[in-house]
C-alpha cells in the first residue's frame, strides 16, 4: 500500500500521512471473531498505576487470530482483507471447505479469492504455513513459532519477515530475525511462506500529538523539568545535569540501559548473534 499526503491545511495536516487503505475490502469485521476489550489505563487489579502514560485511546475490539495454523490439509479461500486496530499488519477472514472462518495474519500479495493451506505439504507460496524441516533453506517467512504447537509469536508485524538460514540435523533450524538476532528454533515450529503485509507501516508519520492520543497514549514529562520532590533529576537552576551516577526512575531506580534480569530465559541458550550484537 502506498502513503498519502495531505495538503497543510492545518499545523496538524503539515506533514501527517496515513496508509492507503485501498487494499482492503470495505467490509465490517466478521463478528463471531470479535471480542470485547477492556481498557486499563495502566493499572493493574488494585487499580494502581504501574504502567505509566497509559489511558484514554479510541474504542476497539479486539480480533481473535489463528497463530497456530492447524487446520492441515484443508484448503481455505480468501474472503477479506481487514485492517487491524490492535496489530501493524492487515489480517485476512479466510474460509476453510468445512465453512469455518478464522483470521489470519495478512502477508504481502495475497488478495481476495486466493487459496492458503497449512501443512507439510502445502506449496511454497505466500500464506501457506508448513514445518520449519519442510521449508527450503533460504526461504523468507514470517509468523513463527518458538515452541511447536504454541502459536506464532517472531516476525508478526507489519512489513517483517524472517529467513531461514539453514538445519542442524532433523532437530533445529536456524533463522535470522528481522533484528538481526540469529537463533536455532525446532524444525516441528509452523511457520508462513513469505513477508507481512503493510510494509508502509513504518513510513507514515504520526503528525500530531492528538493521534498518539487516539492510540491511547498520554503524554511523558521529562524529569529534568520537574522538581525535587517529584524526581530526582528535577530543580536546579536552568537545564542543569542529572548530578549523580546515571538517570533514574522518579523513585530512584537506574534506568535506560541498567540490566534488571535475574533469570534468564530458558530459550538464551539458543541464540547464536544477538540483535545488539557490536
Amino acid at each position: 500500500m502506498a502513503i498519502k499526503h495531505y495538503k497543510p491545511t492545518t499545523p496538524g495536516r503539515r506533514g501527517m500521512t496515513v496508509v492507503d487503505y485501498s487494499e482492503l475490502s470495505k467490509v465490517a469485521p466478521e463478528r463471531s471473531l470479535l471480542v470485547s476489550l477492556k481498557k486499563h489505563a495502566g493499572r493493574n487489579s488494585y487499580g494502581r498505576i504501574t504502567v505509566r502514560h497509559h489511558g484514554g485511546g479510541n474504542r476497539k475490539k479486539y480480533r481473535i487470530v489463528d497463530f497456530k495454523r492447524n487446520k492441515g490439509q484443508m484448503p481455505a479461500t480468501v474472503l477479506t482483507i481487514e485492517y487491524d486496530p490492535n496489530r501493524t499488519a492487515n489480517i485476512a477472514l479466510v474460509q476453510y471447505e468445512d465453512g469455518e472462518k478464522r483470521y489470519i495474519i495478512a502477508p504481502l500479495g495475497l488478495k481476495v479469492g486466493d487459496k492458503v493451506v497449512s501443512g507439510e505439504g502445502a506449496d511454497i507460496v505466500p500464506g501457506n504455513a508448513l514445518p520449519l524441516s519442510a521449508i527450503p533453506t533460504g526461504t523468507f517467512i514470517h509468523n513463527v513459532e518458538l515452541y511447536p504447537g504454541k502459536g506464532a509469536q517472531l516476525a508478526r508485524a507489519g512489513g517483517c519477515m524472517a529467513q531461514l538460514m539453514g538445519k542442524e540435523g532433523d532437530k533445529y533450524a536456524l533463522i535470522r530475525l528481522p533484528s538481526g538476532e540469529m537463533r536455532y528454533v525446532p524444525v516441528t515450529c509452523m511457520a508462513t511462506i513469505g513477508q507481512v503485509g503493510n510494509i508502509d507501516h513504518s513510513n507514515v508519520n504520526i503528525g500530531k500529538a492528538g493521534k498518539k492520543r487516539h492510540m491511547g497514549w498520554r503524554p511523558a514529562v521529562r524529569g529534568s523539568v520537574m522538581n525535587p520532590c517529584d524526581h530526582p533529576h528535577g530543580g536546579g537552576e536552568g537545564k542543569a545535569p542529572i548530578g549523580r551516577s546515571g538517570p533514574v526512575t522518579p523513585w530512584g531506580k537506574p534506568t535506560l540501559g541498567y540490566k534488571t534480569r535475574k533469570h534468564h530465559n530458558r530459550s538464551d541458550k539458543m541464540i547464536v548473534k544477538r540483535r545488539n550484537a557490536k
